[in-house]
């Protein structure tokens, strides 16, 4: 990978941008709650309360689904992802970007960062989602939860930042989930969280994160003022 030059680096505390997918880029929280929902149903285990199965977003599925239905036995494991993912199917073309996503992407990549997704989604519905929304090749990189570890393990922007030959402290990572910013701490690098996803944002503050945006616009304002 080009290292960036000197004269850039100077302008940017950060080259590599790094961003959740699933309710920081994508305003999929709802759907992806009810889908988690309506597959523990239909293997008979405890439904999750909205709450529980949100807090479950952005980890690998098969670990998510566990601790959103401990009750579950493991040999059901399979059969609740395939229901997940009947569930999830049917109401993914309901997904949509949030509001200002696609201009604050467009100006991070005008003024020289490098941008990547590290998502709890598997490699094929990440795929899917940026040919859906017209974003491929708006990043340069990208880890799924199936090809590498699962949120919060590090291993995701580790291998980001082997990838671009980054130091840790030239690394921002952008999410709406502790996971996320659990995984930037565990990585060494800087995070900004988003209240506007599947976590709440008063557990956010242990992971000390540069930022809270309440919006993709106010998130992409900071960037612009402190990336």
């Amino acid at each position: 990978m080009t290292n960036k030059n000197d004269s850039d680096m100077r302008k940017r505390r950060f080259d590599l941008i790094a961003f959740d997918w699933d309710g920081t880029v994508a305003d999929s929280t709802a759907i992806i709650t009810r889908s988690i929902q309506e597959a523990v149903r239909d293997v008979g285990g405890t439904v999750p309360s909205d709450e529980q199965a949100a807090y479950v977003i952005g980890m690998a599925l098969v670990p998510a689904l566990a601790k959103a239905a401990p009750d579950v036995p493991p040999e059901k494991y399979t059969e609740l992802g395939n229901r997940y993912r009947f569930h999830f199917i049917k109401h993914q073309d309901d997904i949509c970007l949030f509001d200002g996503v696609l201009p604050m992407l467009k100006d991070l990549r005008e003024r020289g960062h490098w941008l990547a997704v590290a998502t709890g989604k598997s490699r094929r519905g990440l795929n899917d989602a940026l040919q859906d929304q017209q974003l491929k090749g708006m990043f340069d990189g990208s880890r799924t939860a199936d090809e590498t570890a699962g949120k919060p393990h590090p291993l995701m922007l580790q291998e980001l930042m082997a990838e671009f030959g980054v130091e840790p402290e030239r690394v921002l990572m952008i999410g709406d989930t502790t996971h996320d910013l659990q995984m930037a701490v565990n990585a060494g690098c800087a995070c900004v969280g988003v209240s506007y996803g599947a976590h709440a944002p008063d557990a956010f503050g242990q992971f000390n994160p540069l930022f809270v945006a309440e919006s993709a616009i106010e998130l992409h304002r900071w960037l612009i003022a402190n990336a």
